[in-house]
């Protein structure tokens, strides 16, 4: 990489100010009862940015009353605040794209370029805390979320060393593509499962179910003749003691593939895919869907009572607010 990471004062990209409604929004489809008890058919997204190359990793920063999210080809973390203003937390990134909130409210983040998972110190500078895993580079950690307990799981599949506009053409020294448990106790990493391409991940409100999602397809991989098509997010118990178990489909989307995702408390998932956000009850059941002008490709729940759902969607960020 040729520049380092830049930690000067925010650099103001959008003044304070109301955010626009989407133009041209074609309404919310409630499927079911219980969605339009908390999402009205008639809300409209906000618009609250509208310049980026390729958003992801909403999380909300709630210790600094915020929402970040990457801008992973432009290489800068950005932040949105309740008044509008939009400014740059770091820029020079080394291709950020996952991003959480630990238990100390430190961000959490995950690096295409340097391989690895960082943490922002008091000064707010990225630095490593994963690397290796038996002593072999990661690929390129993608999306990642803090458990109850305070460990860091994070997903490492291969998409930031296939695709030079998101970090850097390199072999793969692993010959797996995982979902990790990162202990800050102790340093222990732990190898919890395998998949094709794992992207996404979140826990249940109670911490005992971990959701994460394989998007093969995106690469449009052939292997043996045959294409990799996964598009879907599976389930797993969390046990006592952090190991998996019971793994089991959760839902396949009609449309592209599942990247991000959040889970609300009520334990429903919300998740992106080629044409919106598809909302899913615990059980499977699809509750309802939201439209995207572009193709999302993470949400977060954050603001008062959480109750607005964010939104990256290629340049845009966007909000929806659900009801008290």
């Amino acid at each position: 990489m040729s520049k380092t990471t830049d930690l000067s004062p925010g650099r103001l990209l959008r003044e304070p100010g109301s955010p626009l409604k989407l133009d041209g929004f074609t309404g919310i489809e409630v499927h079911d009862p219980r969605l339009g008890e908390v999402l009205s058919p008639d809300e409209v997204p906000s618009v609250l940015y509208q310049f980026t190359l390729h958003g992801e990793g909403t999380v909300w920063d709630a210790s600094r009353g915020r929402l970040v999210w990457s801008d992973v080809p432009n290489r800068r973390l950005l932040a949105w605040y309740p008044d509008g203003h939009v400014e740059v937390a770091i820029d020079n990134t080394q291709f950020m794209n996952g991003n959480a909130v630990d238990a100390e409210q430190r961000l959490v983040h995950c690096e295409h370029g340097r391989r690895c998972i960082s943490r922002s110190n008091a000064d707010g500078a990225p630095e490593p805390i994963v690397t290796h895993y038996q002593g072999k580079r990661l690929n390129s950690p993608n999306d990642v979320t803090v458990a109850r307990d305070g460990t860091i799981w994070f997903t490492d599949p291969t998409f930031g060393i296939l695709m030079p506009n998101q970090g850097s053409l390199v072999d793969p020294e692993l010959d797996h593509r995982s979902v990790y448990r990162f202990d800050p106790r102790d340093g222990a990493l732990r190898r919890m499962a395998d998949f094709e391409q794992p992207n996404g991940l979140f826990f249940s409100p109670d911490g005992r179910t971990l959701y994460v999602s394989d998007t093969a397809r995106s690469l449009g991989e052939i292997i043996g003749g045959h294409q990799r098509d996964t598009h879907e997010i599976q389930a797993f118990a969390v046990d006592a003691d952090g190991s998996l178990s019971d793994r089991r489909l959760f839902c396949r989307t009609d449309h592209g593939y599942p990247d991000g995702f959040a889970v609300d408390e009520r334990g429903w998932v919300w998740t992106t895919a080629g044409d919106g956000i598809h909302v899913y009850a615990s059980d499977g059941v699809r509750l309802g869907f939201i439209p995207m002008p572009a193709t999302p490709s993470n949400c977060c729940f954050g603001g008062p009572k959480r109750r607005r759902l964010f939104i990256a969607a290629q340049s845009y960020l966007l909000a929806v607010d659900l009801s008290d």
